[in-house]
C-alpha cells in the first residue's frame, strides 16, 4: 500500500545523487519543474500542434499549448484543493510533509498537466495512428529485418506508438547530449503523467485503467522502475511490468479530463460548428441538482443577461469547470484508500454522481458525432496519415539502404541530437531516432518538410 509520506520526491531524473531538494531558495525544486518545462522548446512547439481542429485558421481555436497551460491552471487548482485537505489530515505527519502538501503539491500537479502532451506528435491522434500503421504495414526486406532485429517489446513500442510513453521519454532521456535524465524533473513531477504505468507489452489491455495503453517504452523502462521504487509504487503483476498508478495522476488526468470536454465545445461555438443553444443546454444541465452560489436558476440567471454569445460561454465554461474541480476534489478524498492501494480501476470524472456522470457521456457522445468527425477534423487527421507516413517511409528505408546517394541525403536532414547516424546503431535505435525527430515536428514543420521533400515547393536562388 503506498503512503503520501513517500509519494512525493525531488530526486530528479539523472541528478539522482544530488541533494534531494532545494528548500532555501526563491524557486523550490518543484516550481524549477515548471519552469523547466514552460521554457523548453518542446513545449514551445506545442503551439503548432493541433489539439482538435486545424491550425491557424480566422478564428483562434486551442492548440496543444493553449490546451495544455488551460489544464495546467486547472491542475493546480486541484492539488490546491487536495494538498490542503492532506495536510490537515495528517498535519502529525511533519513539517516537511505539511510543507509539501499545501504549499507544492500545486506546483507538481501543474508541472505535470503542462507536460501530459509533450509527446503527442503532429496532426493530434492520427499522428499517432500514422506511426503505428506505418511499422505495422512494412513488408518485404524491411518486414523481415524488422522481426528479425528487434525484440518482441521493441517492436510493439513502434506498432503501438503511445504518446504517454514518448511524452515520459522527450522528458526522461538525453538523446545525443551527454548530460543524462532529459529535463531532469523531479520523480514526484515525472511519475504525475505516468497515466498508464505499464510497458507496451502489457499495456493496451483496456480490461483496467493502468493497462488501457502504454506509460513508457523499453528504452526508459529503468527510469520508470528507479521512481517506483523511490516513491514505494507497488508492482500489480509480478510477470508482466505492470504498476499501480501514482495518486496524483489522477489530478492531472481529471484536469484534462474537465478541460478538453469543456473547451472543444466551445471551440465548436467559435467555429459555429454547434450552436449557442446546444452547449447551453448541457453545460447548464450540470447545475440541475446543486444549490446556493450553484443552483441552475442563479446560473441561468447570470448567462441570460449577458449579451455576447461568446462571453456567454465563456461565462458557462468557468463555472462549470469550478464546479467540476469541487467535485473531483471530493471524490479524490472519497476514494483515498482505493487510490493508496492502487486499486481504484476508473477516472475520477467517471465516479461524478449520476446526472452528472450522464452529462458527461452526452457531451463525449455529441463531441464524437459532431466535432472529431467534422470534415476539418478528418482532413486533418488524413493531411496527417499522408504527411507522417510517407515521412516515416523516406527516412526508415534510408535508414535500411544507408549507401544509396539518396539516403546519404535524407539522414543528413535529421538533427544530431536524435542520433541516427548510418550503420551507428542498431536497426531499433536508428528506427526509434528517426521516430523521435517526426514525432517533435510541429504540424507546419511537418508539412514543410513533406512538401518540399515531394517537390511541390521548393526555391532556388537566382531562378
Amino acid at each position: 500500500m503506498m503512503q503520501w509520506q513517500q509519494l512525493y520526491s525531488a530526486r530528479r531524473s539523472g541528478a539522482e545523487k544530488r541533494l534531494n531538494a532545494a528548500t532555501r531558495q526563491v524557486r523550490t525544486s518543484f516550481v524549477r519543474d515548471y519552469d523547466r518545462l514552460i521554457f523548453s522548446s518542446a513545449f514551445r512547439r506545442l503551439q503548432n500542434k493541433t489539439q482538435v481542429f486545424p491550425l491557424p485558421g480566422a478564428v483562434f481555436v486551442h492548440n496543444r499549448l493553449t490546451h495544455s497551460l488551460e489544464v495546467s491552471s486547472v491542475g493546480r487548482s486541484l492539488g490546491k484543493a487536495i494538498g490542503d485537505v492532506i495536510a490537515d489530515k495528517y498535519s502529525n505527519e511533519g513539517a516537511d510533509f505539511v510543507e509539501f502538501y499545501k504549499y507544492e503539491l500545486p506546483s507538481v500537479i501543474a508541472a505535470g498537466c503542462l507536460a501530459h502532451d509533450i509527446g503527442n506528435p503532429p496532426f493530434g491522434h492520427s499522428g499517432e495512428d500514422a506511426i503505428r500503421i506505418f511499422f505495422r504495414e512494412l513488408d518485404g526486406d524491411a518486414k523481415k529485418r524488422f522481426n528479425a532485429e528487434l525484440t518482441s517489446a521493441q517492436q510493439r513500442d513502434l506498432t503501438f506508438f503511445e504518446g504517454n510513453a514518448n511524452a515520459f521519454r522527450t522528458l526522461t532521456h538525453h538523446f545525443n547530449e551527454d548530460r543524462p535524465g532529459g529535463f531532469q524533473l523531479t520523480y514526484a513531477t515525472l511519475a504525475s503523467i505516468i497515466k498508464y504505468p505499464c510497458d507496451s507489452e502489457a499495456g493496451f489491455n483496456k480490461e483496467y485503467l493502468v493497462t488501457k495503453k502504454s506509460g513508457f517504452f523499453s528504452t526508459e523502462t529503468a527510469t520508470y522502475l528507479s521512481i517506483a521504487e523511490e516513491l514505494n509504487i507497488p508492482r500489480l503483476n509480478t510477470g508482466r511490468m505492470v504498476f499501480a498508478r501514482h495518486p496524483f495522476v489522477f489530478l492531472v488526468e481529471a484536469a484534462d479530463d474537465i478541460c478538453y470536454r469543456i473547451i472543444d465545445f466551445e471551440d465548436a461555438h467559435r467555429l459555429g460548428i454547434i450552436s449557442i443553444d446546444t452547449v447551453a443546454t448541457r453545460f447548464l444541465a450540470f447545475f440541475n441538482e446543486e444549490k446556493e452560489y450553484d443552483a441552475r436558476d442563479k446560473v441561468e440567471a447570470i448567462f441570460k443577461s449577458i449579451k455576447d454569445d461568446n462571453k456567454k460561454i465563456q461565462f458557462l465554461r468557468a463555472r462549470v469547470i469550478n464546479l467540476l474541480v469541487q467535485k473531483l476534489c471530493d471524490i479524490f478524498m472519497q476514494h483515498e484508500a482505493a487510490l493508496l492501494k492502487g486499486t481504484l480501476n476508473r477516472s475520477l470524472i467517471d465516479l461524478l454522481p449520476p446526472g452528472q456522470s450522464a452529462i458527461i457521456k452526452e457531451i463525449d457522445r455529441y463531441s464524437y458525432a459532431h466535432i472529431y468527425n467534422h470534415r476539418s477534423v478528418v482532413e486533418i487527421e488524413l493531411a496527417g496519415y499522408t504527411v507522417i507516413g510517407y515521412l516515416l517511409k523516406e527516412f526508415v528505408y534510408a535508414i535500411l539502404n544507408p549507401d544509396s546517394t539518396k539516403s546519404k541525403k535524407l539522414l543528413q536532414l535529421i538533427p544530431l541530437q536524435f542520433g541516427v547516424v548510418a550503420n551507428g546503431k542498431s536497426l531499433f535505435d536508428q528506427m526509434q531516432g528517426v521516430t523521435d525527430y517526426i514525432a517533435g515536428m510541429t504540424d507546419l514543420y511537418a508539412l514543410e518538410l513533406y512538401h518540399k521533400m515531394t517537390g511541390n515547393s521548393f526555391s532556388v536562388a537566382g531562378i
